[in-house]
């Protein structure tokens, strides 16, 4: 008997759990998750997109319009950031999956990290000014950007 051979990739395997991840997030409009995986493919930490920690959800906006105070721009902490914050190790040389291309400030801070490689499965900023200066940044930085398209899988029991 030989090995199996439908199984999946790591990225396919990561990519899923950031999407669960995601699922964490109580943003009613952008749900978005992040896994940091080290070079063992250990997972060195795990973020979604909501308020910093002991902030009550219910007492803070969720809009998307309006003033900065009103919306929740002013308070949501990206999923990338979360998951580089919430680590209790370097995440230096690390690979961050991702359910949307992350924005300039998370770029920032990505770099800064010294996280290498981005795998991502959403671009729907794609082109905008914000966009083009993150993906400026990681190419300066020499940090790689790689799409995988999002798979559905299905969950056999």
């Amino acid at each position: 008997m030989s090995k199996r051979t439908d199984y999946i990739d790591w990225d396919t395997y990561f990519l899923a759990m950031v999407k669960l991840n995601a699922m964490r997030s109580k943003d009613p409009d952008t749900q978005v998750g992040a896994i940091i995986v080290n070079d063992l493919k250990h997972i060195v930490s795990t973020g979604y997109n909501g308020l910093p920690r002991g902030l009550d959800d219910d007492k803070y906006p969720w809009s998307r319009n309006g003033e900065i105070e009103n919306s929740k721009y002013a308070y949501v902490v990206h999923a990338e950031l979360n998951a580089i914050l919430s680590s209790g190790t370097s995440v230096r040389d690390c690979t961050l999956y991702t359910s949307l291309f992350p924005c300039n400030e998370c770029a920032k801070s990505i770099i800064q990290a010294g996280i290498k490689k981005i795998i991502y499965s959403n671009d729907k900023y794609n082109e905008t000014a914000l966009n083009k200066i993150a993906k400026k940044m990681f190419k300066d930085a020499k940090v790689e950007t790689i799409y995988k398209k999002e798979v559905f899988i299905e969950i056999k029991y």
